[in-house]
């Protein structure tokens, strides 16, 4: 019996259409043409758009990224599930302004119904800045600490922590006065925020991959008076 073949017909192509070009790192683009270009790539692509640059990440390693962001990820969200009206998010895109549309490896907002400064698009993208927002990085060269920091404190991030996987460091820093200063660890070795309170870090553990150590201290801030008054706030905005 003779091999049956199937045919598949060949569609002719659009004469109308317009090819989109793909992104590259270092072009140069306004965010409404990133964005653009980027809904039309590949599913699976991902890249940034870091003061009016692209960036497109190399493959990432378990080791060197893909451990340490489930980690800060896991931290972030203990806090925010003892936290009503606190949002966590991972590798979510943020419309920052016309030449900034950053995938954070983490944040943490307050919902705009109880106050908070960022909002969420009616197709599910968040618009302006975060209170906090979490990035690792391979060391104190990366991009993180300069060209999104940079980015990041212009537009009113209120806090902003960088783990430095190859320095074994993190860096916490709050916004005062239009500028990012350091948080330092207090004499217990936990660094706290400004902006939610109860959300401590002991970032020794953290970086050692100590996690029972790490929502250990997480869970003696959800129990203080501070972390308390905090979701009280949270309550009376949502019920104004």
């Amino acid at each position: 019996m003779p091999e049956t073949r199937r045919v598949v017909p060949v569609l002719p192509v659009d004469p109308g259409a317009v090819a989109v070009r793909p992104l590259d790192s270092g072009d140069r683009l306004a965010r409404d043409e990133f964005h653009r270009r980027y809904l039309a790539m590949p599913e699976g692509f991902r890249a940034e758009l870091v003061e009016g640059v692209v960036y497109v990440p190399s493959p990432l390693r378990q080791r060197y990224h893909g451990r340490p962001h489930a980690l800060l990820t896991a931290w972030a969200v203990r806090y925010s599930a003892a936290t009503p009206g606190v949002d966590p998010g991972c590798e979510s895109s943020v419309f920052l302004d016309d030449e900034n549309e950053p995938q954070p490896d983490v944040l943490l907002r307050i919902v705009a119904e109880r106050g908070g400064q960022s909002a969420e698009t009616a197709d599910g993208y968040i618009e302006r800045a975060p209170e906090l927002v979490g990035e690792v990085a391979a060391s104190t060269a990366s991009y993180d600490l300069h060209s999104k920091r940079e980015a990041y404190r212009r537009n009113g991030v209120r806090e902003y922590i960088v783990w430095r996987v190859f320095d074994r460091e993190i860096d916490w820093f709050v916004l005062r006065d239009g500028r990012f200063e350091a948080i330092t660890a207090d004499t217990d070795g936990l660094a706290r925020s400004e902006v939610f309170p109860g959300l401590w870090l002991d970032a020794r553990a953290l970086v050692s991959g100590e996690m029972q150590t790490v929502f250990a201290a997480v869970d003696r801030g959800l129990a203080s008076p501070q972390h308390a008054a905090f979701v009280e706030r949270l309550e009376r905005a949502a019920r104004a």
